[in-house]
């Protein structure tokens, strides 16, 4: 059931929303290319959960974004190079590294976060508290790794 639709099949909601999605998707990069323009939109993800995790290693952001080690090998090598990020001697392991965001990556990713919440709070002028909070669920739901 839809908004426009009360009677859209199961079949037809699942179509509607594999449809939005992708536009959803499409829309994230380009305005991604906005809000942080020196940074591809891995480069940023990566960076980003980096800050709220307080660093982690390679082989976890593989795994989290589901990307191939020599992708996210060259997205912290390149993140690096800009001195957005550090790596450290992991405390568990003396082999292993620990990626961090550095002060300046920290401060992108403020930057970018504000100015996405303003874009945000623009975008969902018109929506109620409720409905706020049931899409908020709802996206939680729907990107839960299982």
């Amino acid at each position: 059931m839809t908004v426009d639709n009360p009677h859209t099949t199961r079949d037809e909601a699942i179509g509607i929303i594999q449809r939005e999605l992708t536009a959803f998707s499409r829309r994230a990069r380009s305005k991604s290319a906005e809000m942080h323009p020196e940074l591809s939109l891995v480069a940023f993800s990566i960076l980003d959960l980096l800050a709220q995790r307080g660093g982690c290693r390679g082989s976890e952001l593989a795994t989290h974004f589901r990307l191939d080690k020599s992708t996210v090998s060259r997205q912290v090598a390149d993140l690096e190079r800009r001195g957005l990020l550090v790596r450290e001697t992991a405390a568990d392991d003396h082999r292993g590294q620990t990626l961090r965001p550095s002060a300046a990556g920290l401060r992108a990713v403020s930057d970018a976060a504000e100015r996405r919440r303003k874009a945000f709070a623009v975008r969902f002028t018109d929506w109620g508290d409720d409905e706020l909070d049931q899409f908020a669920r709802c996206l939680e739901r729907y990107n839960a790794v299982p």
